[in-house]
């Protein structure tokens, strides 16, 4: 990427900056691979990740449908299985509208900290992906938020309730936009550099909702150069 970086790209030493969806498979395969890396390497203290909205509705002017979001299961699930995945299981009407919300919370708990803000992330990606809940729901994000340790659920559902978050999450979705923040996962390092879907490549057979991906190229050990460099 060339020319002067935008703020919310520019990265500070010691942090990876991460533009993201919660309901796309490929920033749970990429956000799992970044924690338990981070924790292999034993840099949890040397290197924090700071999350941004990457807002596929936004983007697509339209929610994300299940048989999209089941199909990505089918076909990239595999990549980590321990990141915790399943066909969704709840009633079709639970399917979450939104990511908005989840989205949003991420943002707000960065006023407790880097830390907190990247547990509650976690958590969320989990709560979709692995346990089938709606995280389009005030609800279940505030729920989330209390059984994650270190995170003031009632701080979040305040910042939820007064709606202090949701232009966060627009700006990043305009930077995003206007900066060539082109996929969700896209990494930026302290070094200037940036990492787009880092190591994995696919293609789609048919529309999204109708057909489904295919894993053309894998290289988990990117993870561990990205950390290092940012760690200095």
């Amino acid at each position: 990427m060339t020319g002067t970086p935008h703020p919310r790209t520019q990265t500070e030493p010691g942090t990876i900056t991460v533009f993201s969806d919660i309901w796309c498979s490929f920033a749970h395969v990429g956000i799992h691979r970044l924690h338990t890396t981070r924790r292999r390497l034993g840099l949890e203290d040397r290197v924090r990740f700071n999350h941004r909205a990457f807002p596929l509705e936004l983007f697509n002017n339209g929610p994300s449908p299940r048989p999209g979001t089941d199909s990505e299961v089918g076909g990239i699930a595999h990549l980590e299985p321990d990141a915790g995945w399943q066909l969704w299981r709840a009633p079709d009407w639970k399917f979450p509208s939104s990511s908005l919300p989840a989205l949003e919370a991420v943002q707000l708990a960065k006023a407790q900290g880097l830390a907190a803000s990247e547990r509650l992330d976690l958590a969320l990606r989990r709560a979709f992906w692995a346990q089938s809940r709606s995280i389009g729901a005030r609800a279940v994000v505030v729920a989330v938020a209390e059984e994650t340790e270190g995170v003031d659920a009632e701080a979040i559902a305040a910042g939820l309730d007064d709606g202090r978050a949701r232009r966060t999450v627009t700006e990043d979705f305009r930077c995003a936009q206007e900066h060539d923040v082109r996929c969700s996962p896209h990494l930026y390092l302290p070094d200037g550099s940036d990492h787009p879907n880092p190591g994995v490549t696919a293609r789609w057979h048919g529309a999204y909702g109708t057909g489904f991906p295919q894993v053309t190229g894998d290289d988990p050990t990117v993870y561990e150069e990205l950390l290092k460099r940012a760690a200095g």
